[in-house]
Order: C-alpha cells, then sequence, then structure tokens
C-alpha cells in the first residue's frame, strides 16, 4: 500500500476484525496497552474497539510525554519564566500543562516572555536574536524528540551561542514498560509499541518484555490497518515475541544516528513521572560536558513542593488501571478547555481523547 487512504480502507479495516475475531480464543481475556498516545488517538478516532469483540480490551498506557511531565517541573518552568530577562520556548501543549498553582499560558498572559516555537531551530534563532536575554527550551518527550534537541546543544556550542540552554525532562520508554510489566496487578497480555520511538531505538531493547516477563509486543504505524494488524499479530503469537508491524519505517536496530547524537550530549538518569513516580534509569540528563546548556544548572530558583489536584485520577489512567469515565472531575470540572489534569490536556492524552470521542 502506498496511500493513507488504504490504510483506512474500510473493508480492509473490517476483514482485519474478523480475522482477529476468528483467532481470538474463545473464553480467554486478551488485554493489551497501545503505549503510544498517538495510537490511543487514533483507537478513539476510528472506532477500532467497536470493531473488536469484548474478549479483547485495549488499554492505553504512559506514552504522552505532556501528560507524564511532572508537576514539579511545571513549577520549576513557571519559577525560571518569572525572572528578568528569560525566554521560556517550547512546543503548543506544554503551555496549558497546569503546574501547582499556574501554567505557561497563564504566565504569559500576566506578562511573562513564553513563545511557542515549532523547532529547537526556532529557539536557536531567538537566542540569536536576542544576545542580551537568556532563552530556555523545555526538553519534553521521548527517543522521537531528544536527538533534536541534543543537536540543537551541539549547534548552540559550536556556535558559541551561550545564552541558550535546555531545561531536561526526557524519558525512555523501556523502562516504564519495564515497570509496568514488572507489577503483575496491571495483568497486560502484549503491548503495541509507539512506531516513531521504535523508529529511533530498533527493536532490541524491548527484548526483555519477551524473555524476562513472557509478553509479547508490536511495534506499530498509526493507521486503523496498522492498529488492527498489530492487534492480530500479538493474538496469533503462540509464544511472546517481539515483532513489527510498522515495517515501512521501522527497521530491527533503528536510526543509529540518531542514537549516536543522544547519547553523545545525553545520560541515563532515574526520572519522575507524572502519576507514576521515580523510575530507575528511565530519564535522560545533558551530560557534563555541555553542563553550560543545562537551565536546570544556570537558573538556581526556589521551588515549593508540587500541589496536585487530590480528586484526579490521572495517575490511574496512566498506569491502565481505571479509564477517564471513572474520573468525578471529567467532562465537569476538567475539559479540554480547562484541564485540571494533564491527560486531559495534550491532543494525545487519553482524557482528551475519551472527551472527543469516547463518552459513553
Amino acid at each position: 500500500m502506498k496511500y493513507i487512504d488504504e490504510f483506512r480502507d474500510s473493508s480492509l479495516v473490517h476483514r482485519l476484525a474478523d480475522r482477529i475475531r476468528a483467532a481470538a480464543s474463545h473464553g480467554r481475556e486478551y488485554k493489551f496497552m497501545e503505549v503510544c498516545g498517538t495510537h490511543t488517538m487514533a483507537v478513539f478516532r476510528f472506532g477500532l474497539r467497536d470493531l473488536l469483540e469484548p474478549n479483547i480490551k485495549l488499554i492505553s498506557g504512559p506514552g504522552c510525554p505532556v501528560c507524564v511531565t511532572p508537576v514539579e517541573y511545571m513549577d520549576r518552568t513557571i519559577a525560571i519564566a518569572r525572572l528578568p530577562d528569560v525566554i521560556i520556548t517550547t512546543f503548543g501543549d506544554m503551555m496549558r500543562v497546569p503546574g501547582s498553582r499556574s501554567s505557561l499560558y497563564k504566565e504569559k498572559a500576566a506578562g511573562r516572555d513564553v513563545r511557542m516555537v515549532y523547532s529547537t531551530d526556532d529557539a536557536l534563532d531567538i537566542a540569536k536574536r536576542n544576545p542580551g536575554k537568556e532563552v530556555v527550551f523545555l526538553g519534553v518527550g521521548f527517543e522521537t524528540t531528544v536527538p533534536t534537541v541534543g543537536a540543537s546543544i551541539i549547534t548552540a556550542a559550536r556556535q558559541g551561542i551561550g545564552n541558550y540552554s535546555v531545561l531536561c525532562a526526557h524519558k525512555t520508554m523501556p523502562e516504564a514498560l519495564r515497570w509496568l510489566v514488572a507489577d503483575s496487578r496491571h495483568g497486560i497480555d502484549g503491548f503495541l509499541l509507539p512506531g516513531h520511538v521504535s523508529a529511533i531505538t530498533g527493536m532490541k531493547p524491548y527484548e526483555f518484555l519477551a524473555k524476562e516477563y513472557n509478553t509479547g509486543c508490536v511495534a506499530a504505524g498509526f493507521e486503523p490497518v496498522d492498529i488492527l494488524q498489530a492487534i492480530l499479530m500479538l493474538v496469533n503469537q503462540s509464544k511472546p515475541r517481539v515483532e513489527i508491524q510498522y515495517k515501512r519505517i521501522i527497521t530491527p536496530l533503528g536510526n543509529r544516528l540518531a542514537r549516536s547524537m543522544t547519547g553523545m550530549v545525553f545520560e541515563k538518569c532515574s526520572s519522575v513521572w507524572r502519576g507514576i513516580g521515580e523510575v530507575k534509569d528511565s530519564g535522560l540528563k545533558i551530560r557534563r560536558e555541555f553542563s553550560g546548556f543545562d537551565a536546570a544548572l544556570k537558573f538556581k530558583v526556589k521551588v515549593t513542593p508540587a500541589h496536585e489536584n487530590k480528586v484526579c485520577i490521572c495517575n490511574m489512567v496512566l498506569k491502565g488501571v481505571k479509564t477517564p469515565l471513572e474520573c468525578r472531575l471529567f467532562g465537569k470540572r476538567c475539559t479540554p478547555d480547562n484541564p485540571v489534569g494533564s491527560c486531559m490536556v495534550s491532543s494525545e492524552g487519553t482524557c482528551a481523547a475519551y472527551y472527543k470521542y469516547g463518552r459513553r
């Protein structure tokens, strides 16, 4: 298939649903986690859950970078934004993520210099054009976005752009999956792995799922045919394996150049995931050689203990334990226009997907 319409072909989608129905063992329940927020949104947008038998359940995972960015990080960002002669640059979704008492949108309305950018190149250009100010880029995201942020730091170092820095909250996916699968209470039978992350990492980082935890996984694309084919592959696994459905993008070894760029600038560290807590070795921090571009070291701001809304159940949603429909705030106090929890903020957030497509 060459064109997007072919990956959304209704007759092919229904044939795949029929094959899943025929392949699945009756009397057994399958619980698959679509790790990536883009998968979650596609599942809802195309009504894929309605095509599956009740014994095949799809649950949403922690694969939305905005959703898992901790409150403490937002509080630190806001504290830096309030310093004189500082420009905060970020991708759009981060503007609305609630901190303990404010958000970047509110800070911008209050007169802080907060700018939405489309790339790290935009942030570097702002730094070049404003030599008397400090420009901070918010480094949020998984393996897919990390290489470009690393490249921006290398560029800043080579070009002597000393007023550019990154507030790093990057995370890596395999360790989060280990955390999920190690807890038997989650009862996950298989993972739909994120296609774009896997295009960078390759498949080797996921091998522990099958070898150590007897859990299969398939790296999948984001169209209806991709997702259903990946589910069929999971159902058909006679023993847990690591497989690729998204072969038009992913190779087993991934993108070596991108990983090299990441390794040059970043090193592993433990990281706090919003709603989950600290996960060992699941984050990235800027290496000492590039410490001059580390905003956490450059700006010594005081941040008070973080405050979360106690009624919000984003933490349970991110673990796949509860659905947004079980939250007392969902669709009432918490909406896309007025998000209380991070899962309602992002276009890839589980609560946002339920609000847009799945309120029933």
